[in-house]
């Protein structure tokens, strides 16, 4: 599966346009993360703890986009936009990475 954030794909040929797939995903992130992360906030540095959590929900919401494209036949997705969103209901937060993109044949 060839994936891209491009509209066209150097030295390949889109013979078909499948339309739009996407997937997203939404991850709690647990109380002790969002402490760790609070302190990091105030002295500086990485969240790794965030950082894994911001990548996990990655591959999964582009895993759903993948396996829609393959639904459709395709062999390709091109014009892949990531939107990375914090939801905050009540007290605790989640994280939200939606991908969307245009599943194609690629030849």
């Amino acid at each position: 599966m060839i994936l891209t954030t491009t509209s066209t794909l150097q030295d390949k040929k889109i013979v078909k346009y499948l339309g739009l797939v996407s997937g997203e995903a939404i991850l709690g992130a647990n109380i002790f993360k969002d402490i760790f992360a609070g302190i990091r906030d105030i002295i500086g540095g990485r969240s790794a703890a965030y950082e894994e959590e911001l990548k996990k929900a990655k591959n999964i919401a582009l895993q759903e986009m993948v396996q829609q494209a393959e639904a459709l036949g395709g062999n390709g997705v091109i014009a892949i936009d990531l939107d990375y969103e914090t939801i905050s209901p009540g007290s605790g937060s989640m994280l939200m990475v939606a991908a969307s993109g245009t599943a194609v044949i690629v030849e």
